[in-house]
């Protein structure tokens, strides 16, 4: 199965897909449409989601999952990201794939395991459980890898437990208050 997660933005909107069997992920693309910043706001719009078509016309994914708007200290801001977030999702529906929405906190629960989590503790759980080589820039990117991640973990079967391991149920290993990356 093939998901296309979107991390909505006016001036870089992230977009990630990733490849699943249901226990493994794997990378399919990822990156940012970055808008022009001469443009005017209407057409980094349209910028927005003519990029977001041409990505999903190449992927074929099987369903999109986006970031949903969450509350901001600027209504300004706010209402722009709204706009950049509704047509991200205008080009999801044109797409055919069902879409599905999922809050900041709700992904970084997914992933990380900790609803307020940092953008670079996202970031290395998304290298992490893609098997990555290198961290997936900018974060834009790795944050739609996680919105995509996070439909991944909302697909497993009720009922079912993720097998852990010794290290996995330590306080430092599930507590990325005691993380710290190689070599600090």
């Amino acid at each position: 199965m093939k998901i296309f997660g979107i991390d909505p933005g006016s001036e870089r909107t992230g977009y990630g897909c990733v490849e699943t069997d249901g226990s493994r992920h794997r990378i399919v693309t990822s990156g940012a449409i970055r808008t022009p910043a001469s443009a005017s706001f209407p057409e980094k719009l349209l910028h927005i989601h003519t990029g977001l078509a041409a990505l999903l016309g190449e992927c074929q994914p099987d369903c999109v999952a986006i970031e949903n708007l969450f509350h901001a200290n600027n209504a300004r801001s706010a209402l722009k990201l709204g706009h950049a977030r509704g047509v991200a999702m205008l080009a999801a529906v044109q797409s055919g794939a069902p879409v599905f929405e999922y809050t900041p906190a709700e992904v970084k629960r997914a992933v990380v395991g900790y609803g307020r989590a940092e953008k670079q503790q996202v970031q290395q759980m998304v290298k992490l459980i893609l098997g990555l080589a290198e961290l997936p820039t900018p974060f834009d990117a790795s944050d739609a890898l996680a919105i995509a991640i996070c439909h991944c973990h909302s697909l497993a079967p009720a009922g079912v437990s993720v097998p852990t391991t010794k290290a996995s149920t330590s306080r430092a290993a599930t507590s990325w208050r005691h993380y710290r990356p190689e070599g600090t």
